[in-house]
């Protein structure tokens, strides 16, 4: 998926991919959901999420929700405090290692 926010494009194809998470994409799950976290070749974080009718990444179209995606900017923190939640802690040794520092 590519996209233009705020002057800057997105690409998951030319992104590195970091780490993912979500739920099983079963057909009939329509919460269902999945985030991809990617950092670009000049350094900037994003999501790239996707998910059923009833997901946040919906799309709604007069009475109806469909499955949606979009791309979600995020900063190196914001990216690091999503690694965190989803118990990516290889990506969080290799991208977030001078950010964290032992307990």
């Amino acid at each position: 998926m590519k996209s233009t926010i705020n002057h800057k494009v997105y690409n998951t194809e030319t992104a590195n991919f970091v780490a993912e998470a979500g739920t099983v994409m079963a057909g009939s799950d329509f919460r269902a959901w999945k985030e991809k976290l990617y950092l670009t070749p000049k350094g900037s974080w994003f999501l790239h999420g996707s998910g059923g009718p009833m997901s946040k990444y919906a799309e709604h179209n007069l009475n109806r929700s469909t499955d949606g995606e979009r791309i979600v900017p995020m900063t190196e923190e914001e990216a690091l405090a999503w690694c965190e939640e989803h118990g990516a802690q290889k990506a969080i040794e290799q991208h977030f290692g001078h950010l964290i520092e032992e307990a």
